[in-house]
């Protein structure tokens, strides 16, 4: 190879390494715009509804005592989920739902911060106490899904597991004629 031909593909080479270099910036760049685009949206845009409660009245009175936890058929035909997570469950803690239904998800914490998490899924909600966390859903398909604490809250959280089960819509409904809540605990 004589000095010119080596002295060619060096420049070739060190265009394309140019090239190259150029495309990495500028997605690096764009990746940045991206993400500080988004950090300044969320922090400028706050959730538009913020609901408090005592974590210590839970228990007593209101949306979340024992008899209205579970799923219940609201009459537009869609579902509310309440739920609790406490050290180390969720109450309740295998909760029953129809598949291709609007489900609204409403839960808070009685002592600790908890995170609901259904795997398979894109639901992932915080539980902190004094605050409702709402979370909006919908399953295709029926069947089993766990329901893990994924934020830490103390020894035995590696045991605070839940299950969420999806059912045929009329198969809930079924359920649901009788009134009250519904829930899969004990099945």
């Amino acid at each position: 190879m004589s000095t010119e031909q080596s002295h060619a593909s060096a420049e070739v080479a060190a265009r394309v390494e140019r090239r190259w270099a150029t495309i990495a910036v500028i997605i690096i760049v764009m990746m940045a715009l991206l993400a500080a685009f988004a950090g300044i949206h969320r922090a400028t845009m706050p959730q538009p509804r913020v609901e408090t409660i005592d974590p210590s009245r839970i228990h007593l009175s209101g949306e979340f005592v024992e008899s209205n936890l579970g799923s219940v058929l609201e009459a537009h035909g869609a579902v509310t989920v309440r739920a609790i997570g406490q050290q180390y469950s969720f109450t309740p803690a295998c909760i029953v739902v129809p598949a291709d239904t609007p489900i609204t998800l409403r839960a808070t914490s009685a002592d600790v911060v908890h995170g609901i998490l259904i795997q398979g899924t894109n639901v992932n909600t915080m539980l902190v106490p004094g605050y409702v966390s709402e979370q909006l859903m919908r399953f295709t398909k029926t069947g089993d899904y766990l329901m893990p604490c994924q934020e830490f809250c103390s020894f035995g959280h590696e045991g605070m597991w839940g299950k969420v089960k999806v059912i045929d819509k009329a198969d809930f409904a079924n359920r649901a004629k009788g009134g009250g809540r519904l829930s899969c605990v004990g099945q």
